[in-house]
C-alpha cells in the first residue's frame, strides 16, 4: 500500500481507510517506519504468497517423486523449494481425489500457512466460516460456488499453531503439455484451501 497518494484514500474501501488511518497516526508518532511497513507488505504480496504454494502443487502434478515426499513429510518437501518461515513450520499436505475432497479451516483463530499461501483471505477468519464449514461443508462450499458430486465424500481439517494444511486440488484435464510454470497458473488460493478447484485452462 503506498503512503504518497492521500489523495486516493476517498477511493478505499472501509478497512483499508481504517488502516491507512491508524498507519499515519503510529508514523506521525514515529512508532513505525513506513518503509519498514512497505517493505513487510511487499514480501507479503510478492514473496510470501500463494504464487508458492502454487509452485509446490504444480511440482507435485508433474514429479511423482516429490508429490509422495510431499505426503510423507510436506514440511521438508516444502523447504527443499525455499519456502519456509513464519506460520509454516509444521505443514501437511492433503490430496483432492475423485473420492475425497479436502478442506482446510482453523475453529480457534486464523492459524493458516502464510509461507506458502499468503495473509489469510478476510473470510476465512469470519466466525461464520470457521463454524459452518465443520458442521455443514457442502453447503459452504456450495456458496463458493463449488457443488460437489454427492458420492465425493468432504474433509474437513482443522488447522492449530502446531499444523497447518495444504490442498493439493486435482489436476485438470487438458494439462498434459503444460509447463510447471504454465501449471502453477492454474491453481487458486481457493483451491488450496479447498474452496474451489485448479482453474480449467483456457
Amino acid at each position: 500500500m503506498p503512503h504518497d497518494h492521500p489523495d486516493h484514500d476517498n477511493h478505499l474501501d472501509p478497512m483499508d481507510a481504517r488502516v491507512r488511518a491508524l498507519e499515519t497516526i503510529l508514523a506521525e508518532k514515529g512508532l513505525i517506519d513506513t518503509a519498514a511497513v512497505d517493505a513487510i507488505i511487499d514480501t507479503y504480496a510478492h514473496k510470501v504468497g500463494p504464487q508458492n504454494g502454487a509452485a509446490v502443487v504444480a511440482r507435485a502434478w508433474t514429479d511423482p517423486a516429490f508429490a509422495d515426499w510431499l505426503r510423507r513429510d510436506a514440511t521438508a518437501a516444502i523447504a527443499s523449494m525455499g519456502f519456509t518461515g513464519r506460520q509454516g513450520e509444521h505443514m501437511q499436505a492433503v490430496f483432492n481425489t475423485p473420492a475425497q475432497h479436502n478442506v482446510i479451516v482453523c475453529t480457534l483463530c486464523s492459524c493458516y500457512p502464510w509461507t506458502v499461501m499468503g495473509l489469510p483471505p478476510a473470510w476465512y477468519k469470519s466466525p461464520s466460516y470457521r463454524s459452518r464449514v465443520v458442521i455443514e461443508p457442502r453447503a459452504v462450499l456450495a456458496e463458493f460456488g463449488l457443488t460437489l458430486p454427492e458420492d465425493t465424500a468432504i474433509r474437513v481439517w482443522d488447522s492449530t499453531a502446531e499444523l497447518r494444511y495444504l490442498v493439493v486440488p486435482m489436476r485438470p484435464e487438458g494439462t498434459s503439455g503444460m509447463t510447471p510454470g504454465e501449471l502453477a497458473g492454474l491453481v487458486t488460493r481457493e483451491s488450496m484451501i479447498g474452496t474451489g478447484l485448479a482453474r480449467v485452462p483456457q
